[in-house]
């Protein structure tokens, strides 16, 4: 690897041994035999597997490092190479700790580091000592999915009780129109009734949160029911009120005063 020198100058100052052009060549050159510097300032050599200056072969991978991780009480040893990223690390790391990479957070020498940071240019060695823990931003999106799906399971358990409850008033009014087909007049008071429980589970429906998912479907559903209910027995009574109501008369037997038989009795003396 080439390096600038320096020299002192005759008034005590000091001047550039080479000029800036050669400088620049001294880079060109270097990166021409396969290293580059890291933002860190450390020069490695460069990541690309491309062929070299006239056709060479690929320069072979850096040997691979082990690194120990610690995540809670355990401690992991795991080989993966020194020009890796964090992020290819927590890959590597996700079958051993069931934290996906999304959700974990590796700190190194005290610092979390970042998915495109290279291990070699934070300074990472053999042997060398990391921390994991779960991400505090993947905790609060775990929390706001737990309240979500609680939502959810509440709202789908209210939504059922509701929904057996129309199951009941529905063959109510199944019953009451097969009645009022067959021509038979049915107490006004009975479809009344029905039109305001139907409307009292209607409110309770409305009252239910939308909480997303199938529960906002299902609760669609059994709107839609009520309202079908509610309608039928607004049709069902303007039906009714044109039946005749039927009375039933016993027929009972009479008898003529003159046909009944007189016993006759015997007088003794």
């Amino acid at each position: 690897m080439a390096s600038v020198m320096h020299r002192s100058s005759s008034d005590g100052g000091s001047s550039s041994g080479w000029s800036d052009a050669a400088a620049a060549v001294a880079a060109a050159a270097e990166e021409r035999a396969g290293w580059e510097a890291r933002p860190s300032g450390m020069v490695v050599q460069a990541r690309d597997d491309a062929a070299g200056p006239g056709g060479a072969p690929p320069r072979p991978p850096p040997p691979e490092i082990k690194v120990r991780v610690k995540y809670g009480g355990a401690r992991h040893e795991v080989s993966v190479s020194p020009i890796a990223t964090f992020g290819q690390l927590k890959k590597l790391l996700a079958p051993r700790t069931g934290l996906q990479p999304a959700d974990q957070q590796l700190s190194y020498r005290g610092r979390p580091r970042g998915n495109a940071e290279y291990l070699d240019a934070c300074g990472v060695k053999n042997k060398s000592k990391m921390a994991l823990a779960e991400d505090p931003a993947s905790l609060e999106r775990r929390y706001i999915e737990r309240q979500k799906n609680a939502r959810i399971e509440t709202a789908s358990r209210a939504i059922g009780a509701v929904a057996l409850e129309v199951d009941k008033l529905a063959d109510q009014v199944t019953s009451i129109e097969k009645s009022i087909s067959r021509g038979n007049k049915v107490a006004e008071v009975q479809i009344t009734t029905l039109i305001e429980l139907l409307m009292r589970h209607a409110v309770k429906l409305e009252s239910i949160p939308a909480a997303g998912g199938d529960s906002s479907s299902q609760k669609n559903i059994q709107a839609k029911r009520v309202q079908k209910c509610v309608e039928t027995l607004d049709v069902l009574k303007v039906s009714n009120a044109r039946l005749q109501a039927v009375v039933v008369t016993t027929k009972w037997e009479t008898f003529d005063a003159a046909a009944t038989t007189q016993t006759q009795w015997e007088l003794f003396d």
